[in-house]
């Protein structure tokens, strides 16, 4: 065996590794970048659509959380959303406070004086519209299903609010309306990206932190924000195949 291909079974054998373990997670030009976290699907010829999140630019106004609910007639209560924002703090001696109040439709207020602060930021949360989604796969009545754009979507005429897809969503970004008693979640304002629109948040953002985009035009914002950026994903090891792609996301998130 000739020393190159020793050193090429040795690479093969490492990043093999780390893909087992769940710890390759930022996005990148490499083959097993494109293998995990794939620009577009393979097969599709119209839109393929996804988002982007600039928590570099991400002040933690709450803007995206009050126009979604506006947007798509959600609930008032303090305990529903399709997009939400969560404040990270890290103290100095390495404790991780998360808070949202009101999903930081309200602001944020620090409780820890700032002498005591390693670090803060934003983080704003919404479905992820996996590729492969375990709440499209767990509903037993297929009410829970991918549109051909890749947006997830909830048939609420068929869902009978059984909550397995709220149970299966590892990024808890589903409910159960309270009103009409089924699953709801962000659909990325399917109404709206049908018809040529921004979605609401991401219209509202005063940064530009929101990015969104078509997957299978390589001239999107989207795909430009991908290629200038090492972006990575929430829960990589869960083989979900989001859609939702950081930008500056740190280890303490989750």
């Amino acid at each position: 065996m000739g020393k190159h291909e020793i050193k090429n079974r040795r690479r093969f054998l490492k990043d093999a590794a780390l893909i087992a373990g769940g710890l390759f997670v930022s996005g990148g030009t490499g083959p097993f970048g494109q293998i995990l976290f794939a620009t577009e699907r393979k097969g599709t010829k119209g839109p393929w659509y996804g988002m982007g999140i600039d928590l570099e630019k991400c002040i933690g106004c709450g803007n995206c959380a009050s126009a979604c609910k506006a947007e798509n007639g959600v609930s008032r209560e303090p305990y529903y959303f399709r997009t939400w924002v969560e404040q990270y703090t890290i103290l100095n001696d390495g404790t991780v406070k998360i808070s949202s109040p009101n999903g930081g439709i309200d602001g944020f207020v620090q409780d820890f004086p700032e002498s005591d602060i390693f670090k803060s930021f934003f983080v704003p949360k919404m479905c992820n519209h996996c590729e492969n989604s375990p709440c499209v796969q767990v509903c037993p009545v297929g009410a829970t299903f991918d549109s051909p754009e890749g947006v997830v979507l909830v048939d609420e005429h068929y869902c009978i609010g059984c909550r397995y897809c709220v149970q299966a969503c590892p990024y808890g970004c589903r409910y159960i309306d309270p009103d009409r008693k089924v699953a709801d979640k962000c659909t990325l304002c399917y109404h709206r990206i049908m018809n040529g629109m921004l979605p609401a948040c991401v219209e509202v953002c005063p940064k530009g932190a929101k990015i969104f985009g078509d997957l299978n035009d390589p001239g999107s914002e989207l795909v430009k924000f991908k290629r200038e950026h090492s972006w990575q994903v929430l829960k990589p090891h869960m083989n979900t195949d989001s859609k939702v792609y950081y930008n500056g996301l740190r280890a303490e998130v989750r």
